[in-house]
């Protein structure tokens, strides 16, 4: 007799890829365990403060070789510390080719055949829709600087409560408001309301074929102490009959990697072609005077801005140059956007020769903080980035709480540093005509800093290219399904949290009848959570 755990279908993360389709096989009537490998942390237990042992304790910085990533970890995944920002990809994304010469994403995927998933998860979370009364004074600033510029700019949806929103500007930290509509407020409790059980601090190491009769794969994961993730406090096995991987875009690819010698044959494309979704951040540091004769703006009586901490972080975005009939890699949006004060060593000291981001000019640079306005281009990329030697255990090789190393390597190509160099001259222009700022270079730490991660287990019609078949199955493996930020195949020129939630929901009722396939009675047509 077997002693080891079985459950109908098993959800490696619990961020948009796990939650998604978690909810959707639970509330259609499958068994559904779901492993996290952070904690489980509520409104009350969010802090707002940058000490070691708050925000450190749910999100990762993942080092690698010429990039930053910043990532969720704990239960809810990135979508507990995101900036909420929700948006469609534009319809030219899913007609990218990239450098090579055929469509990266699959054929049966388009925004029109996307839109309708689009509509289920926009309507479930909710989406908010900004006024310009929502935005904050930066969003506001960044906005007035593009009609000066002869630009055109717009508040950004927002998966926000506008109405409990305090504006406290902490959602690195979560939301301790339950503002933010991160997967703890809807899918998460949908699913456990439909009897799916969620496990966190369960790291998942290994997938291997089951030995039990009517199961197809087992599960190998490591609990791990809830004050230092690098210790283990126990070890276990479950058998599922489906497998969903949601680990996030920089642990699903080492899981299936490290599965292959159990598992069989994975396929090439798992571990490569990762793409940052083409983010570069940049910064302007404000002339409070020229924003005020040149702008017309007064936040208050004799200020004209001096607020760049103040709001929510994310507030406008100029969609002009996210144009399909624009060159490939000549596409982006500009985004206003805010990082937290930790962050402040990052960019240039704006002034000539070295050091340029340390020293007294940077301390000089550092007292105008409260002028400045920091931005993210979101370009189109070229899929560059890859994975080396795995590590011996987990996703990544932790050394402390949040501070983790990663294989990835990621160089940006030609094609990339041409969609970065034209993303940086179309904000240069916009923050210093009239004399309105100094636009400058985000140069400390890695050359490429992203929040975005994509494209390293990415879906595809061609098997040399992508590791998925377009409805998330893992060639060569049936019952085995990637739906979180790894599927995507490229850069979207928006953030993806949107994009991946529509994904996960596409996917799930194919999921739904792969598993009725293999025995498991669930249907694959159920309401939205809430409904």
């Amino acid at each position: 007799m077997s002693l080891t755990e079985k459950t109908d279908v098993l959800v490696i993360g619990s961020g948009f890829g796990g939650a998604i389709p978690a909810y959707n096989l639970a509330a259609g009537g499958a068994k559904v365990t779901i492993l996290e490998r952070g904690p489980e942390l509520g409104a009350a237990d969010f802090t707002q403060s940058l000490e070691i042992g708050g925000y450190t304790r749910i999100v990762d910085l993942i080092q690698g070789n010429g990039i930053q990533v910043v990532a969720g970890n704990c239960v809810g995944g990135s979508s507990v510390v995101y900036f909420a920002a929700s948006l469609r990809a534009p319809s030219f994304v899913f007609n990218r080719r990239g450098s090579t010469d055929h469509r990266l994403w699959p054929r049966a995927i388009s925004r029109r055949t996307l839109d309708p998933w689009y509509d289920r998860v926009e309507e479930t979370l909710p989406v908010a829709h900004q006024t310009w009364d929502d935005v904050p004074y930066a969003g506001g600033l960044f906005a007035a600087a593009c009609r000066n510029a002869g630009h055109t700019c717009n508040p950004v949806p927002l998966a926000v409560d506008l109405d409990r929103c305090t504006n406290c500007n902490w959602m690195l930290n979560g939301c301790r408001f339950d503002a933010k509509r991160s997967m703890l407020l809807n899918y998460l409790p949908a699913a456990r309301a439909h009897g799916a059980e969620v496990r966190p601090l369960h790291e998942v190491q290994l997938i291997t074929k089951a030995l039990t009769p009517g199961y197809r794969y087992q599960v190998d994961y490591t609990v791990v102490n809830p004050n230092d993730y690098r210790i283990p406090a126990g070890v276990g096995s479950i058998e599922a009959k489906i497998v969903i991987v949601a680990a996030g875009t920089m642990g699903t690819p080492v899981i299936l990697r490290r599965s292959a010698a159990t598992l069989g044959k994975i396929p090439g494309a798992v571990g490569k072609y990762f793409s940052p979704n083409g983010d570069r951040v940049s910064m302007a540091v404000m002339d409070e005077r020229r924003i005020r004769d040149v702008l017309r703006l007064e936040r208050e009586p004799g200020v004209a801005y001096d607020a760049f901490p103040i709001g929510k972080p994310i507030g406008s975005m100029s969609y002009d140059y996210l144009n399909g009939q624009l060159p490939e890699f000549e596409r982006f949006g500009l985004q206003q956007i805010y990082f937290p004060a930790i962050t402040n060593i990052l960019p240039e000291d704006g002034t000539p020769g070295a050091p340029d981001w340390f020293g007294v000019d940077k301390k000089l640079l550092a007292k105008k903080w409260r002028s400045w306005l920091t931005l993210l281009a979101l370009t189109e990329d070229d899929n560059e980035g890859k994975w080396g030697a795995l590590p011996p255990t987990g996703n990544f090789i932790r050394v402390a709480s949040s501070a983790v190393i990663s294989s990835l390597s990621y160089h940006p190509n030609a094609h990339t540093l041409r969609g970065f160099a034209a993303s940086d001259a179309a904000l240069r222009a916009i923050v210093e005509k009239d004399g309105l700022g100094q636009h400058l270079d985000w140069t400390g730490g890695q050359p490429v800093l992203s929040a975005h991660p994509l494209a390293s287990c990415r879906m595809g019609d061609d098997p040399a290219t992508s590791a998925l078949t377009a409805d998330h199955q893992l060639r060569g493996h049936p019952g085995l399904f990637v739906t979180d930020g790894s599927a995507v195949p490229t850069s979207l020129t928006v953030n993806p949290s949107l994009t991946i939630a529509a994904l996960a929901e596409r996917a799930s009722p194919g999921i739904a009848a792969a598993a009725r396939a293999v025995g498991i009675s669930v249907v694959g047509d159920v309401p939205p959570p809430g409904r």
